[in-house]
């Protein structure tokens, strides 16, 4: 399955995004996945991403839309967040310090750690694409 969303970069979008997201997976793989556990770490992840394009690369800017792709096989989903922002040189990034207390800069260390794989791509085609990749397990028979 695949599907794509533009939405403008409003962050009262946000929960169009997220139901568009979940709806889609639900729709497609019924309950075959334990959907509390998985669909707030998918929420969190997505949250993460399309904030970062609105508070940043689209700042001030809302009528750019963010183009937001989902691409299903079996159990794999692949999310793409495409933006048209300066975009955000990964070199630069250190992880933030718990002891700094600081209040950005948690967003990439975030999304590493709830999917299997994040990558970032600057300046394809005039635009940066974010790529959030994971495998939904499916929910294990209990034990008699």
């Amino acid at each position: 399955m695949k599907t794509e969303l533009n939405v403008p970069s409003d962050l009262k979008f946000l929960a169009v995004v997220e139901r568009w997201l979940l709806d889609c997976l639900q729709i497609e793989l019924g309950d075959s996945v334990e959907w509390p556990r998985q669909s707030n770490r998918l929420r969190l992840a997505l949250v993460e991403a399309y904030s970062n394009v609105v508070r940043h690369a689209h700042r001030d800017k809302p009528d750019l839309p963010v183009l937001l792709r989902l691409e299903l096989d079996e159990r794999d989903v692949a999310l793409e967040i495409w933006d048209h922002g300066n975009g955000f040189d990964l070199s630069t990034y250190l992880p933030p310090n718990p002891d700094d207390k600081q209040e950005g800069g948690y967003g990439w260390l975030i999304m590493n750690r709830l999917m299997d794989k994040v990558e970032y791509r600057l300046q394809v085609n005039g635009r940066n694409c974010l790529k959030l990749e994971t495998s939904l397990p499916e929910i294990k028979p209990t034990e008699v």
